[in-house]
């Protein structure tokens, strides 16, 4: 399989992936298909030539190999790595596809944009980048359960026993290498298991930053809307420029006015 191209392919995503998706990445293309393609296939080169049970019975080998590997571990993570990559390409594909709406929209509008930056997260593009992580995280718990179940637990025997047909009896087979076998097992199941913890952390980034926007742009309208409420009106002049008129000494003043009024006609009529 023609691993560089894959490789070539998948490297676009790494402008539109955060600081954790470029360490997934790297977790993937350094610590798994470099050590698949170079230590990995070799290894498990010869593990059906070299599988030997103490029995010349015609078939019993083959019968009970299968048995003990229902499937190979190189094509299992072979699956497994096509599977977790290609959720990448669901975020490319949406990129390009703004891309192309972009260029349309440009020509129709005379130069102005529909997309400020086409692979920036935004809109559909921040839940499909998502999903690609949620995807992702879950081939590859898949195929960590499944070599689980198949294999009883992540260990390889030195020996097997087996009492399928044709076997004459109960027979012991044994495996080549298999503490090597064993050690890059382990270590494919261990990256695997940081690669999840990578798209688990990039998930928490992601909802943390939108729920952390979301708050802030509740907070400036809240701020907007008391401020529109509450809108300074002109300053009143100060309560010196007023005169303050009280009634009841207005209507003193009024009555010794007329007080006065009554007594000077008084003193007029008796001179």
């Amino acid at each position: 399989m023609n691993w560089s191209g894959l490789e070539n392919l998948l490297s676009g995503v790494n402008k539109y992936s955060t600081a954790f998706g470029r360490i997934w990445l790297s977790m993937v293309f350094v610590f798994r298909v470099m050590v698949f393609v170079v230590a990995a296939q070799r290894v498990w080169g010869d593990e059906n030539k070299d599988f030997v049970c103490n029995t010349k019975q015609p078939g019993c080998n083959n019968v009970c190999y299968d048995h003990i590997f229902p499937i190979s571990h190189i094509r299992l993570w072979a699956l497994q790595l096509i599977f977790v990559t290609c959720p990448s390409l669901m975020v490319m594909a949406h990129v390009k596809y703004r891309e192309g709406k972009d260029r349309k929209y440009m020509a129709v509008h005379q130069g102005s944009h529909l997309y400020a930056n086409p692979g920036k997260k935004r809109g559909g593009l921040w839940w499909t980048y998502l999903v690609s992580l949620v995807f992702k995280a879950g081939f590859d718990t898949s195929f960590l359960y499944i070599l689980y179940r198949i294999y009883h637990g992540y260990d390889l025997p030195k020996l097997s026993k087996c009492s399928l047909a044709p076997c004459p009896n109960t027979v012991d087979c044994f495996i080549s290498r298999p503490t090597e076998k064993k050690i890059f097992m382990l270590f494919m199941v261990v990256s695997s298991a940081i690669c999840i913890l990578m798209c688990i952390l990039e998930m928490i980034y992601l909802i943390g930053k939108r729920i952390l926007k979301v708050i802030n742009i509740r907070n400036e309208n809240e701020r907007v809307v008391f401020a529109d409420q509450h809108e300074l009106t002109a300053i009143a002049p100060p309560r010196s420029q007023y005169r303050s008129v009280d009634p009841t000494l207005a209507e003193s003043q009024l009555s010794l006015s007329k007080r006065e009024k009554t007594e000077g006609r008084q003193k007029t009529t008796l001179l």
